[in-house]
């Protein structure tokens, strides 16, 4: 015997999210974050990703997460509506999301492992350049990138941070990975690459002593690192549900023409 679909209501501290939190509360008997089929996540795409950080770490493992933009931009959340969820819910498309994972390893030895649904990025923790050595598929493709820093973005994290540092938006379900530099000084005519996904990238602080940098996970940093490996983690698939109208495809794709 089936029993009936479990959903859990998360919303974000602002006061729109709260206040549209409450009116949903008392439409429809919600269940525990850990024992929900669907979690319906209310606010802007920082709480989302909060919502998909957590999940990432959910007993039991993911669930889908549909989204209702209640924050500003709402790039990854669908349209706010108090009415309607069932028919919206069941109408739903799935969209996968592949998170990357981030191993650092500090100049003190420790190691780090974390997700990053959005990027990766390593930056100069002090006014000194930084100064990292790069490989794909442990082949050396930059022996010196001076710079500000570097970052891996997957295509959903593909407009955000990594397009304002001038990298490529990727299609969604383009199986790439964004290589973008943060200001680079050396080579001056590099601009990134773009990687098949199944790619390994190691970045290797050179003089870390001197010339410190630190890697970030979305918003989560490890400091004086001496090396940071980065790689997908497809064992950690996430899924964002989606009204069949949203379109997130499109969206991205009509980034490329904002002016």
């Amino acid at each position: 015997m089936t029993h009936p679909v479990r959903r859990a209501l998360v919303a974000s501290p602002t006061a729109p999210a709260q206040t549209a939190a409450a009116d949903l509360r008392q439409s429809a008997d919600w269940v525990d974050f850990d024992e929900a089929d669907y979690v319906i996540a209310l606010g802007g795409d920082g709480f989302m990703l909060q919502t998909l950080h957590r999940m990432l770490e959910r007993r039991g493992g993911p669930a889908p997460v549909f989204g209702m933009n209640l924050g500003t931009v709402g790039f990854l959340m669908n349209e706010w509506r108090s009415y309607g969820l069932e028919d919206r819910l069941a109408r739903a498309k799935p969209f996968r999301v592949t998170p990357l994972k981030m191993t650092a390893t500090g100049i003190d030895g420790r190691v780090h492992t974390l997700p990053a649904i959005n990027e990766v990025s390593l930056l100069r923790e002090t006014r000194q350049t930084a100064k990292l050595e790069v490989l794909v598929n442990e082949r050396i493709v930059l022996p010196e990138l001076a710079c500000d820093g570097i970052l891996a973005a997957t295509p959903a994290g593909s407009t955000a941070y990594n397009f304002s540092a001038q990298g490529p938006i990727l299609p969604l379900g383009s199986a790439l990975i964004a290589l973008t530099p943060i200001s680079p000084f050396r080579p001056r005519r590099w601009r990134g690459a773009i990687l098949p996904d199944k790619a390994r990238i190691s970045i290797r602080v050179l003089d870390p002593g001197k010339r410190p940098v630190s890697a970030v996970a979305d918003q989560r940093e490890v400091r004086d690192v001496a090396q940071v490996d980065i790689c997908m983690d497809r064992s950690r698939e996430l899924t964002l549900m989606f009204d069949p109208e949203h379109a997130l495809d499109d969206r991205i794709t009509m980034e490329q023409f904002v002016a």
